[in-house]
């Protein structure tokens, strides 16, 4: 195990960013993965800690143009709670509200879900839904570059995700949603909200006249990483959601999924449950 030399609090994102060129840093927000995580021996605490608590610019819940904001140090507790985000992303809301435990939501934060890749995370189902894109910085040479990227195509794999080393999530984007935007989330597990998720479904679209359009959704759970389902989306896109078109899509889904047997459950089980709570999901969309 590398020997912590350095610990280090920036006050700014330059002197963040600045500190990331080294490499060989772990970055430290709410701590309640990387904890766990470093104690049991899956992560190994590199040379340089940086504890990221202390920069403005990570924090705080805006609107911006068309887009609500979300820095990375803003906590599931707080994301909860936003007038913003209740009134545009209830969506968000309840994932969050399904969230570990209340002492957890207090200090985890959405850069850190986002940043811990799990294929279960229950934040990142309904970001994925929600068309959200990642904010990223880093300083490759002498000056500040900032980019995005959607949050469909950062994660790589259990744990993985495209962000280099050199480069620090500062939050998250989310376009508002259109008029008659409907979106619904559940997380299957042995309770609602302090175990990880056996599976989970995002379905979210522009609901008009019983119609479904621009339809997203979002499996957990079920591949190595959180994915949108492509062949579901299609499916269900532009159809009127009656009970047979419920049934198809449901069908669809099950057998676009691939998940695999563990500790929490069998293959053929999430299966079977992505068909079964497809459909009640769905049943609620149309209700909208």
């Amino acid at each position: 195990m590398t020997e912590l030399k350095h610990y280090f609090a920036p006050t700014s994102l330059d002197q963040a960013v600045e500190c990331l060129k080294d490499g060989d840093v772990t970055i430290l927000a709410g701590g309640t993965d990387l904890t766990p995580q470093s104690q049991a021996g899956r992560i190994k605490i590199k040379h340089t800690l940086m504890n990221i608590r202390h920069i403005p610019q990570l924090t705080g819940i805006t609107l911006e143009g068309r887009e609500i904001r979300i820095g990375a140090l803003a906590t599931i507790t707080e994301i909860m709670e936003h007038p913003l985000v209740r009134e545009h992303l209830p969506v968000l809301v309840e994932a969050c509200d399904h969230f570990a435990s209340d002492q957890i939501r207090n200090a985890g934060t959405i850069g850190g879900n986002i940043c811990n890749a799990s294929p279960a995370g229950d934040t990142l189902i309904p970001l994925l839904v929600l068309d959200a894109s990642v904010e990223l910085a880093s300083m490759p040479e002498a000056k500040l570059y900032r980019h995005s990227m959607p949050l469909s195509t950062f994660f790589v794999g259990p744990g993985k995700t495209r962000k280099s080393l050199c480069e620090l999530v500062t939050g998250v984007r989310i376009p508002l949603p259109a008029p008659g935007h409907v979106a619904r989330f559940f997380k299957l597990g042995t309770r609602p909200a302090l175990d990880i998720s056996t599976i989970s479904i995002g379905v979210a679209g522009t609901l008009k006249d019983g119609v479904l359009s621009n339809a997203r959704v979002a499996f957990g759970a079920v591949a190595p990483t959180p994915t949108r389902a492509a062949q579901t989306e299609q499916a269900l896109e532009g159809q009127r959601l009656d009970a047979a078109t419920i049934e198809r899509v449901a069908a669809v889904a099950r057998d676009e999924v691939k998940p695999i047997d563990d500790v929490r459950a069998t293959a053929w089980y999430r299966k079977e449950m992505i068909h079964n709570i497809t459909k009640r999901i769905l049943s609620h969309v149309a209700q909208a």
